[in-house]
């Protein structure tokens, strides 16, 4: 049959009302958002169902949302039976995988990731760091590219996301040169994202120092479930170096296209998106389009979802 990985969205997936249907229909996703609200000290229910989605998209309350609403569906699997094989999340979507392999609790990591989200925000001023998206355009280009703008503003790769997508973060000077450097070597768009920090870079290291601290006062439990780390694009191999690749993961470059190749390699031939949106569906059907992929972010989804990977269930 094959093995079955979760995959756990990061920042850029979330709407509002994400989430809103499964809390109606069960009084363990109530559950998991009580939890989160005793640690955050507001009400995350509303803020995500109802907004304002300014609030929603500003890092420190997005992370934790995220979050919340990941766990919050995999507290609907396990009632159903359906546990994975190897998990893996897209940058805060670690945190996610973190809580579902079993190394960190829920209400530790919620705590966790509003501070990492002040910590991301605050590392680099407004205005100074921006992303970008390149398209069509290969990863071993994209590398050469931010050497060769880097006098005009400091440009790194971010995320290696698919064939054909990278993200770049660095500079704001850096970053639109780069864009148009990029259209010339033949990408076919270059898109500034609406972020405010350059995440996954060097710059981000302020952000890094804090995480370190705060790490030191946590315990990590054993690895339940494998997990793929998007710093090396590797399985973790023991919970002592959780802590190191997380504080490495705010400012190394996401190597989530690894990550899903190291997993096919290992025999997983379905793969479950567990949170809001669809974008890692997308980035794995563009990996290999030979996998199984399905996307559960509400009860519509999660009955189309079973109906293709509703053998697995135990």
């Amino acid at each position: 049959m094959g093995k079955m990985a979760f995959l756990f969205p990061g920042q850029g997936a979330q709407y509002v009302g994400m989430g809103k249907e499964f809390y109606t229909r069960y009084s363990k996703v109530r559950e998991v958002f009580q939890q989160a609200q005793k640690v955050l000290g507001y009400d995350l229910a509303t803020l995500c169902f109802e907004g304002p989605k300014t609030q929603l998209d500003q890092t420190e309350y997005t992370q934790p949302a995220l979050l919340t609403v990941s766990i919050a569906i995999v507290e609907i699997l396990k009632e159903i039976g359906l546990k994975p094989d190897v998990t893996a999340g897209l940058s805060l979507g670690e945190y996610s995988a973190i809580v579902c392999s079993g190394v960190m609790d829920f209400t530790t990591a919620v705590a966790l990731v509003q501070k990492r989200g002040k910590y991301m925000q605050e590392a680099v001023p407004k205005g100074v760091g921006g992303m970008a998206a390149i398209l069509g355009l290969e990863a071993s280009k994209v590398k050469a590219l931010c050497k060769q703008v880097s006098s005009q503003g400091w440009v790194a790769p971010a995320n290696f996301n698919c064939p054909g997508q990278v993200v770049v973060g660095g500079e704001i000077a850096g970053i639109q040169v780069f864009c148009e450097a990029a259209k010339e070597a033949g990408a076919k768009r270059a898109i500034p994202l609406a972020v405010s920090a350059p995440f996954h870079t060097a710059m981000l290291q302020p952000a890094a120092d804090q995480l370190q601290k705060e790490f030191e006062s946590i315990s990590m439990g054993k690895i339940k479930i494998p997990y793929v780390t998007n710093v090396t694009g590797e399985y973790v191999e023991d919970s002592h170096s959780i802590k190191r690749l997380l504080t490495q993961q705010v400012m190394s470059p996401v190597l989530w296209e690894k990550s899903i190749q190291r997993m096919i390699e290992d025999g997983v031939n379905c793969f479950v998106e567990v949170g809001a949106g669809k974008v890692l569906s997308g980035f794995v059907k563009k990996i290999d389009d030979s996998v199984s992929v399905v996307s559960i972010q509400d009860p519509s989804s999660l009955e189309k979802a079973l109906e293709v990977i509703g053998g697995r269930i135990c």
